[in-house]
């Protein structure tokens, strides 16, 4: 079982990478990301390898991290996503950001991937839940509160506060983050009005 590969770029395809390992060329199929991230034709490179064995052949699938290759791993253990697609989500969104995007509940950043309908956003989301914090890029208080409010556990003030501040914008990661940090320095009575001013404040840092 091929784990990685290191040699030079030799050529690319729409989905793919030709790596001259040794003399031997192997085609490597990637995300656009992962393949724009790669250096010119003739330079090093190297790419975690995920292989797949099927009767009728052998596929290489090529990542930037080992990160990035166990996201692949985990997107295909979702219900109706396959290699294709899941490269398609890779291929907008950094595995940080897709980890963030999953505990933040944000269905719309998957969605932008090509063949991903919200049905297979919401899909991703609910089976991979569990699974993302760890890796997420943004703090757990704001997981929690995130979390709260989808299901409306949190106090209406955070609440209206997060909804304000998506409203203006901002995404749903970015304003569970300031609304949260908000609340820990204006306390439990804060209004929503305090929350969206401090709330700005820490977005404009």
């Amino acid at each position: 079982m091929i784990g990685k590969l290191k040699g030079l770029v030799d050529s690319f395809g729409e989905d793919w990478v030709i790596l001259d390992v040794g003399g031997v060329g192997y085609q490597v199929h990637c995300s656009t990301r992962t393949l724009q991230t790669l250096p010119a034709v003739g330079e090093a490179a190297v790419l975690a390898i995920e292989t797949y064995v099927r009767e009728d052949m052998i596929r290489l699938y090529g990542f930037g991290s080992d990160v990035e290759r166990e996201w692949f791993r985990l997107l295909m253990t979702v219900q109706g996503i396959g290699a294709k697609v899941a490269l398609a989500i890779l291929g907008v969104l950094k595995p940080g950001d897709l980890a963030t995007a999953i505990a933040m509940g944000d269905k719309a950043q998957i969605a932008r991937a090509q063949g991903v309908g919200p049905k297979v956003a919401a899909r991703v989301v609910a089976e991979l839940k569990d699974k993302a914090p760890a890796y997420a890029s943004v703090e757990p208080g704001a997981i929690a509160l995130n979390d709260a409010v989808a299901e409306k556990r949190a106090p209406q003030p955070v609440a209206d506060a997060v909804s304000a501040l998506v409203n203006l914008g901002y995404a749903q990661a970015q304003a569970a983050s300031a609304v949260a940090a908000a609340a820990r320095s204006a306390g439990e009575d804060a209004t929503t009005q305090q929350l969206i001013r401090l709330g700005l404040k820490e977005l404009a840092r």
